[in-house]
């Protein structure tokens, strides 16, 4: 997935869903080579995520805030 969109490139099949404390989303890597996970837009704060790699993506124990 690189976007977090459907696109005719990508082929993205999973655009919507709910993420629990009992279903965590996660996500395996296919890109052989040059996969990232970028999580607050800073491309120089990401992590290698390449083939066979899993991230898992649940719910946080505390709540943030945005203050603007």
């Amino acid at each position: 997935m690189r976007e977090p969109f459907p696109n005719r490139t990508t082929g993205t099949g999973l655009v919507f869903g709910r993420i629990t404390p009992e279903q965590p989303l996660v996500v395996t890597s296919q890109m052989a080579e040059n996969g990232v996970i970028i999580s607050d837009g800073i491309e120089s704060d990401y992590l290698e995520f390449n083939s066979g790699a899993c991230a898992t993506v649940t719910l946080a124990d505390r709540q943030g805030r945005r203050v603007v």
